[in-house]
């Protein structure tokens, strides 16, 4: 319980963090607008195409007569809807750590220079940084996709479809969150995604605790896009944390300003 509560708090302190950076907080604003243009026009589309989606790949069920055409389609409706939901809230963090990687790489190293005097640095180019961030991604992608079939076919068990599985969902959301975010600062320490895994696995409340309140202030438009800059510093926290690193007090209000990338 202690973890899960530390979780919590690394994120509220990523949001004070950016807080005292307000210039830098409203550049980190532009990669996600960016991303929400785009993802907006998506689920434009698929509440536009689902219905016509779904009849598509069920065609055994045309011939089925009233109410039970219409209770099928439109519960597989309803969970092909979520499931996107859940991919999009998960793929809408990789692509914006994508789009910003120059920023967000930025913040999270004044965040550990403030926090411990130093910086571990990759010592990478920025395009073979993108290539890997990019690559590990879509590895994490594949993963959300699985847990995202399971849980699709799981949401037809009555009574627990409608009520553990949802929860279940949010603790996966929160989880690839979490595991997206912290990658910007592991990355530069040279932590490839498997033993990142490992790491946050190991500290589960820990990293439910930030990742799973993320998760839901996601579910609110625009809310993503605000929150993005201080979920960066805050994991940067978490991840010195994980990694055992001392841990110093926050800088002051002013201190500690980024210099646009």
């Amino acid at each position: 319980m202690r973890d899960l509560v530390a979780g919590m708090t690394y994120l509220v302190k990523g949001q004070r963090w950016v807080g005292r950076n307000r210039r830098q907080w409203g550049f980190g604003l532009l990669p996600g607008l960016i991303t929400l243009a785009g993802y907006a026009a998506a689920v434009v589309a698929l509440v536009l195409w689902s219905d016509d989606a779904v009849a598509w790949a069920t065609p055994f069920a045309d011939g089925w007569g009233s109410p039970w055409l219409g209770l099928f389609r439109g519960a597989l409706t309803a969970v092909f809807f979520g499931g996107c939901l859940l991919l999009a809230l998960i793929s809408f963090t990789a692509v914006t750590l994508l789009v910003g990687q120059p920023f967000y790489e930025a913040l999270s190293e004044r965040v550990d220079a403030a926090e411990g005097g130093e910086a571990p640095a990759s010592g990478l180019p920025l395009w073979r940084e993108l290539w890997i961030s990019a690559r590990e991604s879509l590895a994490v992608l594949v993963r959300v996709a699985v847990w995202g079939v399971l849980l699709f076919a799981l949401g037809f068990v009555p009574v627990l479809g409608q009520t553990v599985v949802p929860a279940i969902g949010f603790c996966v959301s929160g989880f690839f969150l979490a595991e997206e975010l912290t990658a910007v600062a592991l990355q530069r320490r040279g932590v490839p995604l498997r033993e990142r895994l490992r790491m946050l696995r190991s500290r589960k409340l820990l990293t439910l605790g930030f990742g799973v309140p993320l998760a839901l202030l996601f579910l609110v438009p625009l809310v993503a896009v605000f929150v993005m800059p201080g979920a960066v510093a805050g994991a940067t926290l978490l991840v010195r944390d994980l990694t055992g690193e001392a841990e110093a007090p926050l800088p002051r209000a002013g201190a500690g300003e980024l210099t646009a990338p």
